[in-house]
């Protein structure tokens, strides 16, 4: 062989190794991406958002792709319909898929009624009649605004909440209503071959599940996200950690006591699969005011009636301006403030608490966690939520 072909072959060899190796490296991008995709649809990161403000999200819509699925809140039921809650709703709605273009994994829904606009559920799924109409509205909102499905937030079936109407019916009713949707979202489905998402939130209570059959019902719906919030307010006699992961044991022996790893075992007695539960997380704490000063404020009877709520941005600003000291409770893995000039106590979460949680879901094999609501962060819990969940 002549020097001139010898030294072809050889760039001829080099070349085929080169191209080779630029195909590895394809192919290694390419695995890494679906490895990545796949464990997003695995766990769910679901934002509750009730407005549209493009200053939540960041210059950089970082924040879309740290979470799996975006529940607007709240559309309204008017006249046995589904129905927008506000003027503004389809632009916003409009603007929150347009997020699908910075994270396509990304997934929207509407959420209906929520604490203020339950009131007409119980009529809107009362007849054979009622819930077809009432089916039928909420396949044509899905399809309106384009989104990925419907998330029912009854607050609650067959108890009073807000001051709404409830009925006994309203145990079966629930499961039939779930039970239509779920029905012609599979018929559209067929006509379209998009995938339709239906789930709930769902009270974290014994008294809930005991006026649903969550058994039944579970079978047509992706997933229920738990509201393991709000276990103590202003509405409450004593004070207390109104997200706690764990019991205080000093707790433990009152038939009241309530957390998230006990509305989680509840639902799961209810019948309902593990990998469907996802578990909620506040975006915000709830405070009184002269408070007893035994243990700090914790578990102290109300005295007088001054109460209310801080947005976690709220709460970290005034960490960093010193009006507000920070405790740790090790039984609850929850954080609380304590203020002695006016005995304010205050009951938060944050990000070591939400590393707790967040433990506890992968330790659980349960179906993600879900937050109320995107706009009280300043992005600190949503990126630990994130890195702690679909990351390590």
């Amino acid at each position: 062989m002549t020097t001139l072909k010898k030294g072809i072959s050889l760039l001829l060899l080099i070349s085929f190794f080169l191209i080779a190796c630029q195909k590895k490296r394809e192919n290694n991008s390419v695995k890494k991406e679906t490895v990545k995709n796949t464990n997003l649809t695995n766990k769910k990161i679901i934002a509750y958002v009730t407005d549209w403000n493009k200053d939540q999200w960041g210059s950089n819509f970082e924040r879309a792709n740290q979470i799996t699925h975006i529940n607007y809140a709240f559309a309204n039921i008017k006249g046995g319909e589904i129905v927008e809650g506000k003027d503004t709703d389809s632009l916003h709605i409009s603007k929150l898929n347009e997020l699908k273009e910075i994270n396509p994994n990304l997934q929207t829904l509407i959420s209906i009624g929520g604490w203020t606009w339950s009131g007409n559920f119980s009529d809107a799924v009362l007849t054979n009649a009622s819930r077809e109409k009432f089916a039928n509205s909420t396949i044509r909102f899905l399809q309106k605004h384009q989104i990925n499905g419907i998330d029912l937030d009854w607050e609650y079936p067959g108890l009073e909440g807000n001051g709404n109407v409830h009925r006994p019916e309203d145990k079966e009713n629930f499961t039939s209503i779930l039970r239509l949707i779920r029905k012609k979202m599979d018929s559209l489905s067929q006509q379209t071959e998009a995938t339709y998402l239906l789930t709930i939130a769902t009270g974290a209570s014994q008294d809930y599940l005991d006026h649903t059959n969550m058994k039944e019902a579970q079978q047509y719906l992706d997933f229920i996200n738990i509201m393991t919030y709000d276990f103590c307010g202003g509405w409450s006699k004593k004070t207390g950690h109104h997200a706690n992961l764990y019991a205080a044991k000093s707790e433990q022996a009152e038939q009241s006591v309530r957390s998230a790893e006990i509305a989680v075992q509840q639902h799961i007695k209810a019948g309902i699969p593990v990998h469907k539960i996802v578990l909620g997380i506040p975006f915000y704490g709830r405070w009184w005011k002269s408070v007893l000063p035994t243990s700090n404020g914790q578990y102290q009877f109300v005295q007088g009636n001054l109460s209310g709520s801080y947005d976690y941005y709220q709460i970290t600003d005034s960490l960093k301006q010193n009006k507000f000291t920070a405790y740790w409770n090790d039984e609850t893995k929850t954080p609380y403030i304590w203020r002695k000039k006016d005995s304010l106590f205050l009951t938060y979460d944050n990000a070591k608490s939400i590393q707790y949680k967040t433990n506890f879901v992968k330790e659980k094999e349960m179906g993600g966690i879900m937050f109320w609501r995107l706009e009280g962060d300043d992005g600190t819990l949503t990126k630990t939520i994130y890195k702690n969940l679909l990351i390590d």
